[in-house]
């Protein structure tokens, strides 16, 4: 009998983390009752999209990184808007408001679901193309394979230099079984800690701690992390930023001189596979540029040419 309950407790613990998955919300019509913005039907699933500005304006398309939804962008497409531009957010497939495909999210599906998003909203001229953290690899990704509709890139805080992630971390990355358990078992609880170390900072984006948390709430958002952690931000992106290089696509990278995320010595690499690319260190701030100091964003942003 004793075996019995030993079994029964080992696989309670076993499946756990996925009975947890299975039990939280669906991102339906339901949850989407108050989402701002609008919606659209593509490859793998709907996605959420929000403009800002006028529509005669150039436009600027912002990219939003692993956890963090498209919100985080609020308070710098204000001032993108100020600074003459349109600007388009969406949501990453796996957050925000946007389906929970079981995809694998490397680098082609953030570079595809970006174009999809683009022709199927009927923009085709030229634009403004801001990258945050593992957006900024997509972003990267996406200008090394359509150099001809990006006018400028700017990366903030940009992923894609290889940086260290810790043993755990890479250990769960590499590791299809017990490092997925490891994952979906401990990445919430992280994830709080982590958010919850902003909550004293002043943010430019309102409740953006609790908007982030949220996000645990919905099936999908951590699968959806865990698969990006294993392919999108897997590889370097030393291509893409030698062929943007190449192309002559000018580049800003905005980095954090207390990033704790990424580090700052990947403004070196960066600068050794594009010796072009402009590059700005924030004095005192960490990761969350966007939303705690989008000024410093801004300032490197030039007035939009009118067309």
């Amino acid at each position: 009998m004793i075996w019995v309950l030993i079994c029964l407790l080992v696989l309670g613990v076993a499946f756990a983390p996925y009975i947890a998955e299975r039990r939280r919300l669906v991102m339906d019509d339901d949850a989407r009752a108050d989402a701002p913005g609008a919606f659209i039907d593509l490859k793998h699933g709907r996605t959420h999209y929000r403009y800002f500005g006028p529509q005669s304006a150039p436009l600027a398309v912002c990219v939003h990184g692993l956890t963090t939804p498209s919100f985080v962008f609020e308070a710098l497409a204000d001032g993108l808007v100020a600074k003459g531009y349109r600007v388009l957010v969406y949501d990453h497939y796996g957050r925000g408001f946007s389906d929970r495909p079981t995809a694998a999210q490397d680098r082609e599906f953030f570079v595809s679901h970006l174009d999809e998003l683009l022709n199927a909203l009927g923009e085709h001229e030229k634009f403004l193309l801001i990258g945050y953290s593992m957006g900024g690899a997509v972003a990267a990704a996406y200008t090394a394979a359509f150099a001809q509709r990006v006018q400028q890139l700017v990366l903030v805080a940009p992923a894609g230099m290889g940086h260290q992630l810790g043993p755990l971390a890479n250990f769960i990355r590499v590791m299809p079984g017990i490092g997925g358990w490891l994952f979906m078992a401990g990445y919430g609880r992280s994830h709080r800690k982590g958010t919850e170390k902003e909550r004293a900072l002043h943010s430019a984006v309102p409740f953006v701690v609790d908007r982030q948390q949220r996000e645990l709430q919905y099936r999908g958002f951590l699968p959806s992390v865990l698969s990006s952690l294993r392919n999108g931000l897997r590889a370097q992106a030393k291509a893409d930023h030698q062929s943007i290089h190449e192309a002559g696509t000018k580049v800003v990278a905005i980095w954090g001189a207390a990033d704790d995320v990424i580090p700052l010595d990947c403004k070196d690499k960066m600068a050794g596979w594009n010796p072009a690319a402009e590059q700005v260190v924030v004095p005192d701030e960490g990761h969350s540029l966007p939303y705690i100091h989008p000024d410093a964003v801004l300032d490197q942003i030039p007035q939009a040419a009118p067309e």
